[in-house]
C-alpha cells in the first residue's frame, strides 16, 4: 500500500473518529428538540429538574466532543476550549430558535443559559485537568 493511500485512510479515520461524534450529537439534540412532546414524569418539579439537567448535560457533552475534535486538529489549548464553548453556545441558541417553530415547544433564554453553563462546566473541568499535568 502506498504512503498516499495510508495517509488518506488515516485522514478519513481521523475525520470519522474526531468529527463525527459532535455532528451526530448535534443531530440527536436537533431531533429531540423537534419533538412536540417528550416523555415526562408526573411531578412538575421532577419534570423541570430532569429537563434542565438534560440541557446542562447535553451541552456539556457537546462541548466535550467539540473540544476533542478541535484539539485533535490544528487548534489547541485555550483556543480549542474557547472555540468549543462558542460552537456549543451558538448551537444552543440556534436550537432554542428552532424550538420556537415546533408546535408545543418554545424558545427559552433560561434553557440557553443552562446550555452555556453545562458547556462551561465541562470545559472548565477539562482546563483544570490539563493545567494539573
Amino acid at each position: 500500500m502506498s504512503d498516499v493511500t495510508t495517509t488518506r485512510r488515516s485522514r478519513i479515520r481521523d475525520l470519522a473518529w474526531y468529527w463525527l461524534p459532535p455532528l451526530i450529537w448535534m443531530g440527536i439534540i436537533f431531533f429531540l428538540s423537534a419533538q412536540p412532546k417528550l416523555p415526562s414524569p408526573p411531578s412538575p418539579w421532577l419534570d423541570m429538574l430532569l429537563k434542565k439537567g438534560a440541557h446542562f448535560g447535553a451541552y456539556g457533552i457537546l462541548a466535550f466532543w467539540w473540544w476533542r475534535a478541535l484539539s485533535a486538529g490544528a487548534v489547541a489549548g485555550r483556543a480549542a476550549l474557547g472555540l468549543a464553548f462558542a460552537v456549543s453556545v451558538l448551537y444552543g441558541l440556534s436550537d432554542e430558535f428552532h424550538q420556537s417553530f415546533v408546535p408545543g415547544r418554545s424558545a427559552r433564554l433560561l434553557d440557553a443559559l443552562i446550555d452555556a453553563a453545562g458547556a462551561a462546566t465541562v470545559l472548565g473541568v477539562l482546563w483544570q485537568r490539563r493545567k494539573g499535568r
